[in-house]
């Protein structure tokens, strides 16, 4: 949970500025949306409780002052004052108290004190993804994208966010990795239109993703969260730790975490619409959105709503894919209805309750086609959370916080079999994927003495959490996977303040350590994971952070009760060397024995933040994950017999007891041998069922940074991001590595996006430039090009105004302005695109106009 809320905008958290005169235009509304406001027009930053502002509103301003100055003006009648604790961070501070009420209850004790006891440099860097201490720091490295970068580079939801992130691989689940990608992997397609989170490219399953710190219900069979079906317009930052943190958040957390945090204030209503396509045809797409809220003395609350579609793209809209079996899609066509409501109220002066709920319905249109037969996959999906949580400040600066939620997706699908020449339906293959999530927890946090540099504090939780999933095939009336998952779990977090630069300690502004562990206990076994970092700033200008850490990743539901199937095959199906008659059986399907999957992560990194130039910031990042017993299907060939690297997987000369066993176990068994089965004639097992094997090895570093400056009246800000990855994957003991990043259907080694941002008065620019290293076809041999594409956004905004136009705002889009093609490569069968869509997307040159107003 957060303490504090940090107005961003200050480049610098120690550079003493001169109270220099600038132009403020900050319309009055919310008090916290009036801060925001200051903060990024006058280059500082400000540190506050988000409960001090609750429910008061800024009276705005319009005129050139001082930073100091505007910031006094907007907190007037408040009730509030702000106080400088270094060069450009200021807080807020309560003026004065009623007579007779304690200043710590008065002040909610999760704000600052404003005395010496302070810590600055902890201030200026809080966050709230990656650790549960109060005002802590994270020693992972920290990716935080505001709402106010999501307007500028005119993104229009969550999905579009994460694919821009380089640290994200896009592949998984997202749109236009479409059922053809499959044949790269299993993990990579997405039917539902949805979007997940895919760090390093683990899998969509192997990064958390969470909103207001709350876990949503899983997705489909791959255990993804649809991070798109969140209402962009209700959202105040994404924060994404690319770093393992099973420590503070459990299973899945081994690329890391995002969490997706909403707008605690909003006052009045706003209504936009959206038009857009590719100028090459197909993703024609309408969006309409309204959001509204309002806060109170004691609380607030924000509603937000979207409806979009947009039409498929067919591959006889791309001249590079005609080739391809008509009617398949390169680009799934969807509909979204979703819906968002959250909520924060007092209850008295020491409890706050806070409830969050979500709701979505999609539905979605792929085809995938073969020669003789298509096949529509129209899939209808929707989602729920309901997340309520309690807050209760204690004596003595602790809180306790108590949790729940309780999260349902279901997707139905239809799934019929259709002849391409005359059109003919010959099965309806309805199926449905389901899943339930419960998680229950009760936290609590607090100082346990004081050290030099700040108060020693101690995050401490117990919880229960239960996840269950169930795929039905309808049409064949039979159930495939069908099980639960439950683990209780305890964690503590310590944060250890060593030394702070109120020491005065020459080469060490500051020194601070953390440790987390976590233990999770579940059907599936006990997983214990520890974290422990170190921050160290010799000097204002310097930041470095490393952390060593385990983290863990509980086997699937589909791969522990996927229904278990017995195949009879000709023993020549294998390998040779045996007679005509002899046979084999191959056993395929989950496996409930699985242990969690384990890794072993660690990364360091240096922040770069002069004094002498506060509008700097850079961070290099090196990270290893040693990822070890990944669950996988281990056999991928026919050419089983004599192999040594299936040597585990296949039990030769099985007794007739071993072999009974294995069919009176399996859910189905298939005779494709064409005589009855006979033991006798059994020469081996081929053991196919989900098995703990597989083992991968990342590594890589990612370099971040930003400068900005004042042009004339305007503002120009240079960001970006690069990153490059090396991964390889081993899927037996037996097995030498190979290279998974920089080959189809898994991350390109080099991955950037780099641009600018051009503000003055209403009137915002951007352009930002994507690049993706080339990727190889491990079978060819051969190397595809790389692929870079740019990306430009106009918007106009009226601000607030005493006639018909006010807050009125427009907005042009262009995403691969300059219409790039994906890089070509030839598939197995015209049934796949001839380009990596797991990588590159066929959209091309994608144009939208956007309008809203805010009443």
């Amino acid at each position: 949970m957060a303490l504090y809320a940090t107005v961003p905008m200050a480049q610098a958290q120690t550079a003493v500025a001169s109270e220099s005169v600038r132009q403020y235009d900050i319309s009055a509304g919310p008090l916290s949306t009036a801060l925001s406001a200051w903060g990024a027009q006058s280059d500082r930053q400000l540190v506050f409780a988000p409960d001090l502002v609750a429910g008061k509103q800024g009276q705005g301003i319009s005129g050139r002052y001082g930073a100091e100055q505007a910031l006094t003006h907007l907190l007037a009648g408040t009730g509030l004052a702000w106080e400088r604790v270094s060069g450009q961070t200021y807080t807020l501070k309560r003026a004065s108290p009623p007579p007779g009420v304690d200043r710590k209850r008065a002040s909610k004790p999760k704000a600052p004190s404003s005395g010496a006891a302070l810590d600055v440099k902890k201030l200026s860097t809080v966050t709230v993804t990656g650790t549960r201490i109060r005002g802590g720091t994270t020693p992972s490295p920290v990716i935080t994208i505001g709402s106010e970068k999501i307007q500028q580079e005119g993104f229009t939801d969550l999905g579009e966010v994460i694919r821009s992130v380089p640290q994200n691989f896009s592949g998984g689940q997202n749109p236009g990795v479409s059922l053809g990608a499959a044949q790269g992997s299993p993990s990579n397609q997405d039917i539902t239109g949805g979007s997940g989170m895919n760090l390093r490219g683990l899998g969509p399953d192997a990064t958390l993703t969470l909103l207001n710190g709350h876990r949503m219900s899983y997705g489909g069979f791959a255990q993804a969260v649809d991070i798109s079906a969140i209402p962009v317009e209700a959202v105040e930052r994404l924060e994404i730790v690319p770093d393992g943190a099973s420590a503070v958040y459990g299973s899945d957390a081994v690329g890391g975490v995002a969490n997706v945090i909403l707008k605690p204030d909003f006052d009045g209503v706003t209504v936009g619409a959206r038009y857009g396509g590719a100028t090459e045809g197909g993703l024609i797409t309408r969006g309409f959105t309204t959001t509204a809220g309002t806060t109170w003395a004691t609380g607030g609350l924000i509603a937000a709503g979207e409806k979009t579609s947009n039409d498929p793209i067919y591959s006889d809209e791309r001249d590079y894919t005609r080739s391809m079996y008509r009617p398949s899609t390169l680009w799934q066509g969807s509909s979204l209805r979703s819906g968002l409501f959250s909520l924060h109220q007092s209850l008295g002066e020491a409890v706050e309750l806070h409830l969050d709920a979500l709701g979505n319905d999609r539905s979605s249109h792929t085809v995938l086609a073969y020669p003789s037969v298509y096949y529509p996959y129209d899939v209808k999906t929707k989602t729920s959370l309901l997340a309520p949580s309690l807050e209760v400040w204690l004596p003595g600066d602790w809180t306790l916080t108590l949790s729940v939620a309780v999260g349902k997706e279901r997707n139905s699908i239809a799934q019929p079999t259709v002849s391409r020449a005359d059109g003919a339906i010959t099965s309806n293959g309805l199926s449905a994927y389901t899943n339930k999530s419960q998680t229950y927890e009760i936290g609590a946090e607090g100082p346990l003495f004081t050290l030099p540099g700040g108060d020693a504090r101690l995050a401490t939780g117990a919880g229960y959490r239960y996840n269950h999933f169930l795929n039905a095939s309808i049409s064949r009336n039979r159930i495939n996977a069908d099980g639960g998952q439950s683990s209780r779990f305890a964690y503590a977090e310590l944060s250890l303040p060593l030394i702070g630069a109120e020491q005065h300690i020459d080469g060490i502004e500051r020194l601070a350590l953390t440790g987390a562990v976590r233990t999770e206990d579940g059907d599936y076994g006990r997983v214990t994971t520890p974290k422990l970092g170190v921050i160290y700033s010799p000097s204002a200008d310097f930041s470095l952070k490393a952390s060593w850490g385990k983290s863990f990743k509980a086997p699937t539901l589909l791969q522990r009760y996927m229904s278990q199937n017995a195949i009879y095959y000709p023993a020549a199906t294998f390998g040779g060397g045996y007679p005509a008659d002899a046979t084999a059986l191959w056993l395929s399907g989950g496996n409930a024995n699985l242990r969690p999957e384990r890794a072993r992560t660690w990364s360091a990194s240096l922040a770069f933040h002069p004094e002498a130039v506060p509008q700097l910031e850079a961070e290099l990042t090196w990270f290893d994950i040693d990822y070890t017993e990944r669950v996988l299907q281990p056999i991928t060939t026919y050419n089983v017999f004599g192999n040594p690297i299936y040597t585990d997987f296949v039990h030769y000369d099985p007794a007739e007891a071993v072999l009974n066993e294995a069919v009176a176990n399996a859910s189905n068994f298939y005779n494709y041998v064409g005589t009855p089965f006979d033991p006798s004639k059994v020469v081996a097992i081929v053991d196919g069922r989900y098995v703990n094997a597989s083992r991968q090895k990342i590594k890589g570093a990612d370099l971040t940074g930003s400068y900005r400056f004042d042009v004339g009246a305007g503002k120009l800000a240079f960001r970006g991001s690069i990153s490059w990855l090396e991964s390889t994957q081993s899927l037996t003991a037996a097995q030498d590595p190979y290279d998974l990043a920089g080959t189809l259907f898994n991350p390109a080694r080099i991955n950037s996006r780099i641009g600018a941002v051009w503000q003055q008065g209403g009137f915002t620019a951007s352009l930002f430039g994507n690049y993706k290293s080339g990727v190889t076809d491990a079978k060819e041999g051969s190397k595809g090009a790389s692929f870079t594409t740019f990306d430009a956004t106009l918007r106009y905004d009226t601000g607030a105004r005493d006639d018909a136009w006010s807050n009125l705002a427009l907005e042009l889009s262009a995403q691969n302005l300059l219409d790039r093609a994906p890089p070509l490569y030839t598939p197995i069968s015209w049934t796949y695109a001839p380009y990596d869509p797991a990588n590159y997307s066929a959209v091309g040159r994608y144009l939208s106009l956007s309008v809203s107003k805010h009443f």
